[in-house]
């Protein structure tokens, strides 16, 4: 991954969040990583102007005070923010988080799974996605 591209994830869980950080750091992804518990605290991260601009967001759906669709629901359609992919990374198999999610507009969508070497393959799945996509400027 580009070493100036930051990455935003939203997640409320702490189990959860240090996984990922521990995945990337196994990884050896080096990019800065930034986290927030929730929609309500992503936004205001975004719409900071001191803050990164993310290349990337790591978004949780079930999440406390603003959940991860109606996160999307807002990001979406602001005009300065719709072009950030936005990968799901959840632990929901239902099928209608799956459709509402591609067509809230996110680039992908990942399970969680329990077993911490599943989840570093689902990170680097992540990280190749990422690394070969051409993201706009």
């Amino acid at each position: 991954m580009n070493h100036e591209k930051a990455i935003l994830l939203v997640e409320d869980d702490i189990v959860d969040m240090m996984s990922v950080k521990r995945a990337l750091k196994d990884l050896q992804v080096t990019n800065p990583l930034f986290h927030v518990e929730n929609g309500e605290e992503a936004l205001e991260f975004l719409r900071n102007p001191a803050n990164v601009r993310p290349a990337i967001i790591l978004l949780d759906l079930n999440m406390p005070r603003m959940n991860g669709h109606e996160f999307l629901a807002v990001v979406k359609k602001d005009e300065d923010l719709k072009k950030i992919p936005v990968i799901v990374l959840t632990t929901s198999r239902g099928e209608m988080d799956k459709v509402q999610s591609f067509e809230q507009g996110v680039a992908g969508y990942m399970i969680k799974p329990v077993d911490y070497q599943q989840f570093v393959e689902v990170m680097r799945t992540i990280r190749l996605y990422w690394t070969l996509s051409e993201l706009p400027g």
